[in-house]
């Protein structure tokens, strides 16, 4: 690699093809202090997010009883695409996450695009969830509706998130540990004590759903599972990454898909056909006939924790694509590639990613781009899925590296099925996409452009 360099400020590392890039191991100046359980919580954190408080009557609403085979087969499709995870961070072992994997596949182009999509699908969503978050508190507490108070609320949670990663992946992944016991106890307690209130009989299929239902709620339910990959984005800081990465992935797509499929029977057999009629909050009205009015509180205080909890895992997790962005070249910012010399963590990828959620929450109002910046992070999905075939391609899979079974089966299944996906989009979503990816390679070639007047070996 020779660096292409501006100023002392400004360079960008320019990558020549090597024999073996898919096996290039990069000294990142990264502590690797998170192991598999700092993981599997990191993955069940981020993917069990504010959605699975309102999940239950949507699906009831869908498929009613039967909504659990809905759950069965996404949690297949999810695990197909986090398999191509698992192998792809076996063998691209440095920070960056599904954009590592595309960029060191296909080079620097898709890794832009890939890049790009990531960090559009997580601040959008950071900033929803922080919205989201203020109006449940504004619900006991009026003051947060007062402008001027929301504004200074948001800036502490982003600010405050900001600092403590700063400090050391070691303190954020602490917290994200602390986030994710403290979201899933009172889950926990909703499915363990609320079988004393449920019947058998609201459980029982009155029909079986037709195909168009199941589309329609498992193109739901793909998108509650999403978000487990940014829990892999901190790869230049896993401990022996080939073993804990896959090993994580089980553990964390297992405990997920156990409880939710427990919240939608408990939930299911508490209100039975009445489910449906609770959209905004159905386990706290399934908590509410439980505990008494006591639930009703629990839960709404498990919300407001289960989404402080998402965006403290996403704080931690993305700036390190940032990161590994300004590392690469891709984006002409090299200091954002700076390591703090104390505390050994990208602490400018840090703030610019704190900063980018908490302008977005500040303006709100981006319903329809956030549903682009989903169909991003499928694109990104899909990437992924066929830069494991790329990567075996490259060189042949090493005794310590995660390898996926039965061929190429599993990384063109989960291929074809996020291609389904998109193809549910509407027109208006699709050529939307098409546009912002016409947008996109635009800035970059025009970015190689300049680069080639102003840069000097």
């Amino acid at each position: 690699m020779v660096e292409i360099r501006i100023s002392n400020d400004f360079y960008f590392p320019l990558h020549f093809q090597k024999e073996d890039p898919s096996m290039a191991q990069v000294n990142e100046g990264l502590k690797r202090e998170v192991g598999v359980w700092g993981i599997s919580a990191n993955i069940v954190n981020i993917i069990v997010g504010a959605g699975i408080f309102v999940l239950p009557a949507i699906v009831a609403e869908t498929m009613g009883a039967s909504g659990v085979i809905a759950y069965l087969f996404c949690g297949f499709l999810i695990a197909l695409v986090m398999l191509c995870f698992a192998e792809a961070g076996s063998k691209v072992t440095h920070s960056g996450g599904g954009y590592a994997y595309v960029e060191t596949a296909f080079g620097p182009y898709p890794g832009f695009l890939a890049s790009i999509f990531m960090m559009m699908g997580s601040i959008f969503s950071d900033a929803a969830v922080s919205n989201a978050l203020v109006e449940i508190l504004a619900l006991a507490f009026p003051i947060f509706k007062n402008q001027t108070v929301r504004l200074i609320f948001l800036f502490l949670i982003f600010s405050g998130l900001a600092m403590v990663n700063v400090i050391g992946v070691k303190q954020g992944i602490g917290l994200v540990k602390i986030n994710t016991i403290a979201k899933l106890t009172p889950l926990l307690f909703l499915i363990v004590i609320g079988w004393k209130d449920a019947s058998m009989a609201n459980l029982y299929w009155e029909s079986t759903p037709t195909l168009q239902q199941f589309g329609e709620a498992s193109l739901i339910l793909f998108f509650a599972f999403q978000g487990g990959d940014a829990g892999l984005t901190i790869g230049g800081e896993i401990k022996n990454p080939q073993k804990t990465v896959p090993r994580a992935i089980f553990i964390g797509i297992s405990s997920v898909l156990f409880l939710y499929i427990m919240i939608q029977a408990v939930s299911q057999g508490v209100l039975g056909a009445e489910l449906p009629n609770f959209k905004e909050a159905p386990l706290a009205e399934t908590a509410k006939i439980v505990f008494g009015p006591v639930g009703y509180t629990l839960l709404f205080i498990g919300a407001g924790i289960s989404m402080f909890g998402m965006l403290s895992g996403e704080i931690l997790n993305n700036p390190r694509v940032i990161f590994a962005m300004a590392r690469d070249g891709v984006i002409p910012f090299g200091k954002l590639a700076s390591i703090h010399h104390r505390f050994k963590t990208p602490h400018l990828a840090i703030f610019l990613y704190a900063g980018l959620g908490f302008t977005l929450a500040a303006i709100g109002g981006f319903r329809q781009l956030a549903i682009i910046a989903s169909a991003s992070m499928l694109l990104v999905y899909f990437g992924v899925s066929l830069s494991v075939i790329k990567l075996r391609q490259m060189k042949e899979t090493r005794p310590e590296e995660f390898k996926i079974p039965l061929g190429y089966t599993v990384p063109l299944l989960s291929a074809g099925i996020i291609l389904y996906f998109l193809s549910n989009l509407s027109g208006v979503e699709i050529q939307g996409t098409l546009i912002l990816i016409g947008v996109l390679t635009m800035i970059y070639f025009l970015m190689r452009f300049f680069r080639k007047g102003k840069i000097r070996f």
